[in-house]
């Protein structure tokens, strides 16, 4: 019949092309772990999604060794909060350098329809991720 066929495209993820929204750590700014050092400390700091869409996170240290985070991702439903444990393991404070420790929290949006569980892709495409850095301060 003549009429030119438009070529298939492929449908964008409404959800992943909007920006994520915001989310809420307690504490806002920063996490202060308290000597003596000689010992494992554990830190819970609170992460509320404050958007209107699920999103999914995952934490990032910059001393892997020193800290950890559990649960280090997930998902969370808008209004939903979710608890997490950040770790710093014995060291020799003053002997190390402790000036860049921090640990960044990234979310994104979940694709439409996706189910609640954790994908690491979400951060993969050309969905737009967000980030928030919380410094380590280590009191003496």
């Amino acid at each position: 019949n003549g009429r030119a066929v438009a070529p298939l495209t492929q449908v964008v993820d409404m959800a992943q092309s909007v920006p994520p929204g915001d989310i809420a750590t307690q504490p806002g700014t920063k996490i202060v772990f308290n000597a003596p050092y000689d010992d494992k400390h554990t830190y819970h700091i609170k992460v509320t999604n404050s958007s209107a869409r699920r999103i999914g996170w995952a934490f990032k240290t910059t001393n892997m060794k020193r800290l950890g985070v559990d649960p280090g991702s997930g998902v969370l439903d808008p209004k939903e909060a979710a608890l997490i444990a950040v770790s710093c393991d014995a060291f020799a404070y003053g002997q190390e350098d402790t000036n860049n420790d921090r640990i960044t929290i990234e979310w994104t949006n979940t694709p439409d329809g996706a189910a609640k569980q954790f994908r690491r892709e979400w951060f993969q495409g050309d969905g737009m991720v967000r980030r928030k850095n919380l410094p380590i301060e280590y009191n003496p």
